[in-house]
């Protein structure tokens, strides 16, 4: 027995010097987005590490105070961080405006566009290719729900996408080959080499296990909560709502121009939640 009251004490002290030494659990960041229709708390990830420090700087200067939710679109998004829109004149088109620099992508497979997903805007197209952000214009999505059909024929769009992509990389190194086919018209030997880049695209995708396919987990939140799919692997989403998606619904569904910016200026003040 006395014995047995020892192991007793030593595994009390055991368990009160752990608990003593046990570290708190870091909470992620927050912001408030205040507008005159309330306000929208958003938890930003500690994983997008870029965005999140970009944005703590610019909130904790004010950079987004009276700057507007410039392009709206209901069952889609509300966009703002446009630098040229504050005293914006009506009517003015908005979402050009930008900082003197951009912050890299951190597309992360985890981090998806559902509904009251947080996320930056970019300049699309060729021009971008390393799809990197806008240093302050972000949008919250309102999004709406999709079918599994639909998220299949996304998934093919997508992974079309990407074929078409690394085909035209492909087809640009391989030129000067192209260029004396077409000079000697030669159209055996160009659909031959057509045929060979496409091969070579599909091993490298299969290879490097690039090709895109929903989650179970996106596939359950688009089919039931709902979001904007077609946007996933392009832009980098470093945030979501945890209070007020009712705010961004009413401005979702408030009356636009014909550049979809809001008839009625919706203007925000952001703060850190400490």
């Amino acid at each position: 027995m006395r014995n047995w009251g020892l192991f007793v004490f030593v595994f009390i002290l055991i368990g009160v010097f752990s608990c003593g030494n046990a570290q708190p659990q870091k909470e992620e960041a927050q912001i408030v987005v205040k507008t005159g229709y309330g306000n929208i708390k958003i938890k930003l990830y500690d994983k997008t590490t870029e965005h999140r420090k970009n944005i703590e700087k610019l909130v904790g200067e004010g950079f987004y105070d009276g700057l507007l939710f410039h392009r709206v679109i209901q069952n889609f998004m509300i966009q703002g961080g446009d630098p040229d829109s504050k005293n914006a004149e009506p009517g003015k088109m908005l979402g050009g405006g930008s900082l003197d620099y951009t912050l890299p992508a951190e597309i992360l497979p985890e981090y998806f566009h559902k509904r009251g997903a947080v996320a930056a805007a970019r300049r699309g197209g060729p021009s971008n290719p390393e799809k990197r952000s806008s240093s302050s214009q972000f949008y919250i999505v309102q999004g709406k729900t999709f079918s599994e059909g639909a998220l299949d024929t996304l998934e093919m769009a997508k992974n079309q996408q990407l074929i078409n992509e690394m085909m035209r990389e492909q087809l640009t190194a391989a030129q000067d080959d192209i260029e004396q086919f077409r000079m000697n018209n030669d159209r055996d030997r160009f659909n031959q080499k057509v045929a060979e880049i496409r091969e070579q695209v599909d091993n490298l995708i299969e290879a490097r296990g690039i090709g895109f396919k929903f989650s179970d987990e996106q596939r359950e939140i688009y089919t039931t909560i709902g979001g904007y799919p077609s946007l996933d692997g392009d832009y980098t989403v470093f945030g979501e709502v945890t209070e007020g998606m009712d705010v961004v619904d009413k401005i979702a569904a408030m009356e636009t121009d014909k550049n979809n910016r809001p008839v009625q200026d919706v203007k925000m003040e952001i703060e850190l939640i400490k």
